[in-house]
């Protein structure tokens, strides 16, 4: 556990003064929305700290070499993993790259992808009952784009896995969340 609480010290430092997309709420809410979540599924400490760190290097000053000599190698390239590429191309050109990217993606990079898009669209969800339509305002790229990018994760997570794998609770909450937010 303590590799778990390490991570959330971390990333607390390295959210401070972050706020979620249009929002009052700290960050930090959401890395470690992610860790519960990645816990409460039975993944391992290693997997549920990446989940914890996904953001930071994308999203901060640390790197991966501070992840490594904090964490070691297996939560750094996790993380690492989890990254997007270069943030100065395009929306579309980003999220593609995900999506192909996690059709081959190892176990433990679906499982933190799944945990961080579950949150996300789960907020979404939470933000329609209250704002209405509005709530596609905040984004780069409205309703269609984000149903068709979600929709497009989640046929890219369940592919290449074993039936194992495939019974990965977070991976029909996502199904259901998807479900309910684009095609009810």
């Amino acid at each position: 556990m303590k590799i778990i609480e390490r991570a959330i010290e971390l990333a607390a430092t390295a959210h401070d003064r972050q706020y979620r997309k249009k929002s009052s709420l700290p960050y930090l809410s959401h890395p470690v929305t992610v860790g519960f979540y990645l816990l409460e599924s039975g993944s391992t400490e290693e997997v549920v700290a990446a989940g914890i760190l996904h953001d930071v290097i994308e999203d901060t000053a640390l790197t991966f070499a501070n992840l490594k000599d904090e964490f070691g190698e297996v939560v750094a390239n996790l993380v690492l993993e989890c990254s997007e590429p270069d943030k100065s191309l395009e929306w579309e050109e980003r999220k593609l790259h995900t999506i192909k990217k996690l059709r081959t993606a190892s176990f433990s990079v679906k499982q933190i992808t799944c945990a961080d898009k579950l949150h996300n669209l789960r907020t979404v969800q939470r933000d329609f009952a209250r704002e209405g339509s509005a709530v596609w305002d905040r984004f780069t790229r409205g309703r269609d784009k984000q149903q068709w990018y979600y929709d497009s994760v989640y046929s890219s997570l369940i592919m290449n896995l074993s039936s194992e794998e495939a019974c990965y609770p977070l991976f029909e909450n996502l199904q259901e969340t998807i479900l309910a937010v684009f095609h009810k």
